[in-house]
């Protein structure tokens, strides 16, 4: 039915107003008195869920702090939804606790895959996050931030233990199902099988991904029908249909079988982890999650919409804190200019999806969304990249320069006849003068000259994908930032990451996570025994993250080694045996585990009044 929208709104010079239904906008027209109106012919399901936005210059300028919700009829006049008073925010978040002003929590940082308990299969699963949130009640935490858990698999191999590769930006990792939910009996066989790959140190990945898909696939043969024909699991399928069928194809086409076995696979995860999600909500423990940013090429998304995608390149980094050689990422970088002919609809029903087990997210690499370092798919180091989008030099403005191509620069491939600094360039052989010029337009070329072009970039992206969910941003924005960064973080209110291994020149902000090191890094006691200082003792550990929780972030979230550290009794005897990736080798194994059951971490009375007294007295505690 037609109807028309009205709402009253004091717009500055060049401003206007748009209203969004089902993620389209639609311009609205201004009358007298401040009020904007618009007739459009609208289905009563998009009356469920609208909003408006002002916009200036093609961009987003300021949304609303919540959503509208409307009866079908053929006049609907709102008022604005006002930021509350005290918010430093611009949208409400779905964990309530992250709105109320001068919030700040403490958290644990930890893949899935490294937890261990006694009822697991050499590998962590959904289940095991339930002690884990057990542990985090009852010292006053309020967040657990996890890893990717999207599904990596091709083959079974090593290859698939990197999380940051999916196959699928929706679909679930297998390896996180609990076999015994399936209806899997524990048998002396299953118990045998199980207590030797508990009893291993690290992962053997192809080894437990053998033996459990062996046990999924048997489930499936024997309860799949009864599951298929459920109407749990035909609602499942009806509210995944953007993504499910596709995924479930593309798995079945590779491995030869029915895709059928493939959704009800993730059928079961969902459950798993919806229970699990439930549970800590309930507890007051949210749960933050990890937005790779990229997909495989070998991917569901990449099989059945290869337009959203460069394949002809790669993603990765410049030569960095973390690699001299830059890196290699190996999926494919993104075509961002047919993403927004439809609205960024892809990225919306991504993160619409994370924000049924997610309350907030780590958005990896948000360079990404200003810029990409883009490998040609020949290349196969980081070096050898260069920005996309970029502002490349004509060959007149080199040579007017007096510069050579030769050894400074390197063609852009997405503007022929252009060119782009090299990151690591032979200046050699260049006289004085022209080393000068050339460090000159160096500096400028990749720390101001794209500022306003990448900020635009972002500015298009970012508002578009924040108001699709209620999820908390976090940015991970480590690493050659260039100054526009932190102004768009600041605008859109994301979380930013600082670390006092890598300090950015300033006090640490509010809008920020805190953290004493990453999956890339090491943690904190080998980091001190690399720099030559020796293993800290419990006592220094304490001190450190006492120091983090003091500060003004507004999260204060360790990685689970470098809790366990305070602690003589359950920190790790090795550790050099706690670093989960090295990011210099892009073949590496992701083996780590957690060396004792969390049950452990629950069972020790002063481990936990150590972490409560550390959170209490930060005035973390919820």
């Amino acid at each position: 039915m037609k109807i028309t929208f009205s709402i009253r709104y004091d717009t500055k010079w060049g401003e206007s107003l748009f209203i969004i239904l089902n993620d389209v906008k639609y311009p609205m027209q201004w009358n007298d008195g401040g009020m904007w109106t618009v007739t459009l012919e609208t289905p009563a399901s998009a009356l469920k869920d609208y909003g408006y936005a002002v916009m200036k210059d093609g961009l987003t300028i300021r949304p609303e702090w919540g959503r509208h919700s409307a009866k079908a009829t053929r006049f609907i006049e709102d008022s604005w939804i006002e930021c509350p008073k005290g918010s430093v925010f611009l949208r409400r978040h779905q964990a309530s606790k992250f709105d109320i002003p001068g919030f700040r929590g403490a958290g644990t940082a930890v893949p899935v895959f490294s937890l261990r308990t006694d009822d697991d299969f050499g590998i962590g699963d959904f289940k095991d996050l339930i002690p884990l949130v057990d542990w985090a009640a009852a010292t006053g935490q309020t967040i657990i931030q996890l890893l990717p858990v999207t599904d990596t698999t091709r083959k079974g191999g090593w290859e698939d233990s990197y999380p940051y590769s999916p196959v699928s930006s929706f679909a679930f990792n297998p390896m996180y199902i609990r076999l015994q939910d399936l209806g899997i009996k524990e048998d002396a066989a299953f118990r045998r099988l199980r207590s030797e790959l508990n009893a291993l140190p690290e992962i053997d990945y192809p080894k437990v991904f053998a033996a459990k898909m062996s046990y999924v696939k048997k489930a499936f043969r024997e309860r799949g029908g009864r599951d298929l024909s459920s109407k749990a699991y035909c609602k499942f399928i009806q509210d995944n249909a953007c993504w499910l069928d596709e995924y479930a194809r593309f798995c079945a086409e590779r491995d030869s079988d029915d895709p059928q076995y493939h959704a009800w696979v993730q059928y079961h995860l969902d459950r798993q982890f919806c229970e699990v999600v439930d549970y800590a909500r309930s507890k007051g423990i949210s749960f933050k999650g990890d937005l790779p940013i990229g997909v495989s090429a070998e991917s569901a998304d990449a099989r059945w919409h290869p337009e959203l995608f460069n394949l002809d390149s790669s993603t990765g980094a410049p030569p960095d804190f973390f690699s001299k050689n830059g890196q290699n990422w190996g999926f494919p970088t993104y075509n961002w200019d047919t993403m927004e002919n439809d609205g960024f609809a892809w990225w919306k029903k991504r993160l619409r999806k994370m924000s049924r087990y997610f309350d907030a997210f780590r958005i990896d690499h948000i360079l990404g969304f200003f810029r990409i370092w883009e490998i040609p798919a020949e290349c196969e180091y980081g070096i050898d990249g260069h920005f996309n989008p970029a502002i490349p030099y004509e060959a007149g403005e080199i040579e007017a320069l007096g510069l050579p191509l030769e050894g400074l620069f390197r063609p852009d491939p997405r503007h022929k006849g252009t060119y782009q600094p090299r990151i690591t360039p032979d200046t050699s052989s260049l006289e004085q003068w022209q080393r000068e010029r050339f460090d000159a337009l160096y500096n400028d070329f990749f720390f101001h000259r794209h500022d306003a072009f990448w900020a635009r970039n972002a500015r298009k992206k970012l508002p578009e994908l924040l108001g699709a969910t209620g999820m908390l941003a976090c940015g991970e924005d480590l690493g050659m930032i260039p100054d526009c960064v932190p102004d768009v973080m600041a605008q859109e209110r994301i979380l930013s990451l600082e670390m006092a291994c890598m300090e950015k020149g300033r006090p640490w902000p509010y809008l920020s996570v805190c953290a004493t090191s990453s999956h890339d890094m090491e943690p904190l006691r080998l980091r001190k025994i690399v720099a030559g200082e020796g293993d800290p003792e419990p006592c220094i550990v304490k001190q450190i993250l006492r120091d983090h929780l003091s500060s003004a972030s507004m999260l204060a979230i360790f990685p689970i080694q470098d809790w366990v550290a305070i602690s003589a009794s359950l920190r790790r005897e090795d550790a050099a045996a706690e670093r989960i990736n090295e990011p210099a080798d892009p073949h590496h194994h992701w083996k780590y585990r957690f060396h004792r059951p969390l049950a452990d971490l629950l069972a020790d009375k002063e481990f936990v009044s150590d972490m409560r007294t550390l959170i209490e007295e930060s005035g973390r505690n919820r």
